[in-house]
């Protein structure tokens, strides 16, 4: 089951925040993540907030998280002053492409609505190949939707088998070339290296189909087993090795090559675009601690140093918001060393770098020892910017922690 949230402070039942966080945010980019809770089936290594419909039963439903999701956005215009408009939406799960185009086209002009929708706004939806048809990509690209993340994990039966993966290999890449019928603007294609079992081969093929699928952008990461999975259970009673540090290093090299020479270039650390305008805003927008508010059961928000979440499970959300009260579970403020701290570890894992203003004199003469061990980029750092080396990204979680005091 979904991990536990931490305690915090107590979140003002009006969701007020204080002044220092709205302090300056006209001067800010706003964006919005959507959560949908729902999924088919659970999938063996999933740790995420999403339910199936044997797992909720009639304790919540779409159409009550619907109603609670509309909810939550006008609290949010109301504590945000509502006179700032989102430059990203994201819409993720759990599987978004469950609940149809209705919601998701009411959503999304519920946002507009209340914030209104920046010029060139991007607006993106997660889907599952097997939940989504050429009706559902027209609609939501009709409704304003102008960016599609598919979960498409592998190509190889063996390896989807044992992610618990209900979609067949080639499902996603048709998927692809509907949402380009459409008229989306860009898809992202997700992929997972590591699963136990899975060989060289399997994930280069996955690799090519990737590039090969109309995809501008790809975004792979390394299996991590979460303590309370099915997957968790697997590997501790040995019925599946865990994936090996040297093996998901060798994944990672072999998913560079393969997408560099398809013309995919790397602008974080998991994540490659084939030019710069089809890098996801929204998660950059994680990635430098730019404001955003999470609407739905367990979202996240940030906005101006203040971070909090919401209550986890759906009935327990959609009944805090249907008595008034904000569904936030706890917050906390962070000072100016924790915002620093997630400064550097954030932005080092980006291709644009971390300025070295953010770390203090001896953290500047360990990127200075980084770069002589050729994890950081020597002209980057001359230019006042700690950018990773290929061989730096493989350490880049170890050497943020290092260049910290």
């Amino acid at each position: 089951m979904p991990s536990t949230l931490p305690d915090g402070d107590p979140v003002p039942t009006d969701g007020a925040l204080p002044e220092q966080a709205l302090d300056g945010a006209a001067d800010r980019t706003l964006s919005l993540y959507v959560h949908v809770p729902f999924c088919a089936t659970r999938c063996g290594y999933c740790d995420f907030n999403t339910y199936t419909p044997g797992e909720l039963g009639s304790s919540a439903s779409p159409q009550s998280w619907y109603d609670a999701a509309l909810a939550e956005i006008d609290l949010a215009a109301r504590v945000l002053g509502g006179d700032r408009r989102v430059a990203t939406v994201f819409v993720g799960g759990g599987t978004p492409s469950l609940v149809g185009a209705g919601p998701l086209t009411g959503l999304l002009r519920a946002i507009d609505e209340r914030f209104g929708l920046a010029p060139e706004a991007e607006v993106t939806t997660e889907a599952n190949p097997e939940s989504t048809d050429p009706a559902l990509l027209e609609a939501l690209r009709a409704a304003g939707y102008t960016r599609l993340s598919l979960g498409l994990q592998s190509t190889a039966p063996a390896v989807l088998a044992t992610l618990d993966r209900v979609h067949t290999p080639g499902r996603a890449m048709e998927v692809v070339g509907w949402a380009r019928a459409a008229g989306f603007e860009h898809v992202n294609l997700d992929l997972i290296y590591g699963t136990p079992g899975e060989r060289d081969a399997d994930f280069e093929e996955s690799l090519h189909a990737a590039t090969a699928s109309g995809a501008d952008h790809v975004s792979a990461y390394s299996l991590i087993v979460e303590p309370g999975t099915r997957m968790a259970r697997q590997v501790r009673s040995g019925a599946l090795a865990a994936p090996a540090e040297d093996v998901l290093a060798d994944r990672y090299l072999l998913a560079e090559k393969v997408l560099s020479e398809a013309g995919f270039a790397w602008y974080e650390v998991s994540n490659w675009s084939t030019s710069e305008a089809g890098r996801c805003r929204h998660n950059l927008a994680y990635w430098t601690s730019a404001d955003w508010w999470g609407i739905g059961p367990g979202a996240h928000s940030h906005v101006g140093g203040v971070r909090w979440w919401n209550r986890k499970h759906p009935h327990a959300y959609g009944s805090a918001l249907a008595d008034g009260r904000s569904p936030g579970q706890g917050r906390e403020v962070l000072d100016a060393d924790a915002r620093r701290l997630e400064d550097v570890l954030l932005r080092l894992r980006l291709r644009d770098g971390l300025p070295l203003d953010l770390l203090s004199t001896g953290g500047r003469a360990r990127a200075a020892e980084a770069a002589g061990e050729g994890l950081l980029e020597h002209p980057a750092l001359r230019a006042g910017r700690a950018v990773l080396t290929l061989r730096g990204r493989l350490l880049a979680d170890g050497l943020a922690v290092r260049l910290l005091d």
